[in-house]
């Protein structure tokens, strides 16, 4: 029975120091597809133009999408959940009285409280902002599956507490955070897969960076944190492997056998 190794996808797969998957990272899951199931455990909807280049790179054979709230095997979708539409209406009336931004991007529209705070970020990591921003109040009106929140982590912590039926998930640059329902989230994903394949979840791998692996790494077999991880990651890991830039998905698996 072949069994699970997950993989986040940004600064666990992808350095955005240059925005490559590390050779050693691509020769490591082409040895593993040969004896495990090859999962992506993300934020991304990988099935957006955004990131359907990284997935055809990977071919995995199972994704958890948008933080666990779609999850896919082939082509086939096993589950999927969208946010609560009274909770979403309450998020965005609390963020609006905030100086931080909350919202998402669907298609190629984006629909944030406070726009103006989703430009100055962008511009401060790319240089330029290209979105095309709508009206945040839409969402109200259309399948919403997670957020995205833009402010420093005192920020994430007060809008957590302000509603329990939330996770705010800070990104490992401690600039924004994943807002996701507690009733979906990537470690309910894996339990989802497990289910599918037949698999116990002792028997898992997860590697992660960032606080939205948090309960992932913590539920999986082998909860793997990348040497670039958050410190909170690192110290509920079972293992902290290298740096994405020094062949930290290879060493772990070396470390633990499951490459030769």
């Amino acid at each position: 029975m072949k069994s699970i190794v997950s993989f986040d996808v940004d600064m666990t797969l992808i350095d955005h120091k240059d925005w490559m998957i590390p050779d050693s990272a691509l020769e490591t899951i082409e040895k593993l597809r040969e004896n495990y199931i090859i999962v992506l455990a993300t934020g991304r909807d990988m099935d957006s133009a955004f990131s359907t280049v990284i997935r055809d790179q990977i071919r995995p054979d199972a994704i958890i999408h948008l933080n666990g709230t779609k999850v896919t095997v082939g082509d086939k979708v096993i589950y999927e959940h969208t946010f609560d539409k009274h909770l979403l209406k309450q998020i965005l009336a609390y963020a609006e009285k905030t100086p931080y931004s909350v919202g998402t991007t669907i298609g190629d529209r984006d629909y944030y409280v406070h726009p103006e705070v989703v430009k100055k970020h962008d511009a401060s990591l790319w240089g330029e902002c290209g979105r095309r921003f709508e009206d945040p109040g839409k969402l109200a009106e259309l399948e919403v599956r997670t957020m995205a929140y833009i402010g420093n982590e005192e920020g994430a912590k007060a809008m957590e507490e302000a509603f329990p039926e939330i996770h705010v998930h800070m990104f490992a640059d401690k600039r924004g955070a994943d807002v996701v329902e507690r009733n979906a989230g990537k470690a309910m994903g894996l339990v989802r897969l497990c289910e599918y394949y037949r698999i116990p979840l002792s028997e898992t791998v997860a590697f992660g960076d960032s606080m939205n692996d948090y309960d992932i790494i913590k539920a999986a077999g082998k909860g793997i944190a990348m040497g670039n991880a958050m410190n909170e990651l690192k110290k509920a890991a079972d293992y902290v492997t290298d740096s994405i830039d020094q062949d930290g998905i290879k060493n772990a698996c070396l470390h633990f056998g499951l490459i030769r």
